[in-house]
């Protein structure tokens, strides 16, 4: 217990569960799913001493009530599900996960997160690139994970690699989370970060423009379309909040609130009406490289168990059937829905996605509110805005477009991030981060 009390231990740790949590393939990749394994079960227990050691500033009770409800409810779908060793598998991942992202939200400020967050994105960034360039200058061809099965024999599917060698010649880079859709948010999350603590004082301004600069080539690098949607979407919430912020009086401001829902709903109806001349912009086909498929087999599957569904899981596991059988995309079995809200659906049912909308709406106007409405965020001055205080909103604007391409919000960095919002925006917590000039 008493690490936990050293300055530096308590910021390695984060440092560490950070990017563990957000390039755990690196792991996998490298050590195994069993090393994987075993590097989350050390990061858990030091997360449940956490716990216990802070156990005087926090009750069951006062955990957000759609969060306990959904864990509630994922835990006993193990009695219904058609895969209970799947389930169990998956039911401790989760716990796991939530355990983490409560004991980090409950005993680290804001400001600790925020830094810590920011640090461990710098070292997945950096060492993606660094590990492209050896790819590319070094060994000269493409890449398996350590452990892989396969054999590099020019036939087989591209999703199988670790890193294609595709940096000097122009193409998508993955890094060493292995997909350049997911190095893609991690760039993403970072240039969010950076941009922030920049906007907000809390770097130095040279040394915070490179770090933005190179979160942004990051994305360009990646190329993934979702990512893109993501950046966009990420762009117009902000500008919403500093529109509401703009606002003088109560009738302007909720003058304001009716254009943003008029404006949003008039870009649904563009985007629904012109689907296929927006992906082919984006170079993407109308299927969404295969998605649709995929889709089509979980909604199918999902009809026959609508209510409760068939039992969570989380990470699809290659031996629970039917979902062992259910989608293949270039010949290679896949492991999630590549939609959150249709995995939820598919494992849980309808009670579940009810249940995850509850928590993940409430997370949103709780952060909507943090970002839109006057706190005492400065010393010495009230009623001011921060900049900082728009952060948890971003990064859920993020993670929600991301889920509905990829079904991270109910795994690893997606469910971390969610709850460590949900926990921090239902104790109120001040997002401040001290300027440096």
């Amino acid at each position: 217990m008493t690490l936990l009390e050293r300055p530096g231990f308590r910021t390695g740790l984060l440092v560490f569960a950070l990017v563990t949590i957000l390039a755990g393939d690196v792991w996998r990749y490298s050590v195994t799913w069993y090393g994987f394994a075993a590097v989350v079960v050390g990061v858990s227990v030091f997360s449940i001493m956490l716990l216990v050691r802070n156990r005087p500033h926090w009750r069951l009770g006062t955990l957000p009530y759609p969060l306990l409800a959904f864990v509630g409810l994922t835990t006993v779908s193990i009695a219904w599900s058609a895969y209970p060793s799947s389930s169990a598998v998956g039911v401790v991942a989760t716990l796991l996960t939530v355990v983490s992202a409560v004991a980090f939200a409950i005993s680290y400020s804001w400001l600790e997160i925020i830094r810590a967050l920011a640090l461990a994105l710098r070292i997945i960034l950096s060492l993606s690139l660094l590990f492209e360039l050896l790819v590319s200058l070094v060994i000269r061809r493409p890449i398996l994970p350590f452990w892989s099965p396969y054999v590099d024999d020019g036939t087989l599917a591209k999703s199988l690699f670790w890193s294609r060698d595709l940096l000097l010649e122009g193409g998508k880079i993955q890094g060493i989370v292995g997909n350049s859709a997911l190095l893609g948010f991690v760039a993403l999350l970072a240039l969010i970060v950076f941009a922030i603590q920049l906007a907000a004082g809390a770097t130095k301004r040279w040394p915070g423009i490179a770090w933005v600069v190179f979160a942004a080539v990051m994305i360009y690098l990646t190329r993934s379309a979702t990512i893109t949607l993501a950046l966009v979407a990420v762009i117009a919430v902000a500008l919403a909040v500093l529109l509401v912020r703009s606002a003088t009086t109560a009738r302007r401001r909720f003058g304001y609130y009716w254009l943003i829902a008029a404006t949003v709903a008039a870009l649904v109806v563009v985007a629904v009406a012109l689907r296929d001349t927006l992906l082919a912009a984006m170079g993407k086909q109308p299927d969404l490289t295969g998605r649709t498929d995929i889709w089509d087999a979980v909604i199918g599957l999902a009809s026959q168990r609508p209510v409760f569904g068939w039992g969570w899981v989380s990470y699809w596991t290659p031996w629970g059937e039917p979902l062992n059988k259910l989608a293949f995309e270039g010949g290679v079995q896949q492991y999630q829905a590549h939609n959150a809200w249709l995995d939820v659906w598919l494992q849980i049912g309808i009670v579940g996605v009810v249940v995850f909308g509850a928590l993940v709406v409430s997370t949103t106007v709780r952060a909507w509110f943090l970002a839109a409405d006057r706190s005492i965020t400065r010393p010495g001055i009230v009623g001011s805005y921060s900049v900082e205080s728009i952060l948890p909103l971003l990064i859920l604007t993020a993670l929600l477009v991301q889920s509905l391409a990829e079904s991270r919000l109910i795994i690893e960095y997606g469910m971390l991030l969610l709850v460590v919002i949900a926990v921090k925006t239902k104790r109120n917590d001040p997002v401040v981060l001290p300027g440096t000039r």
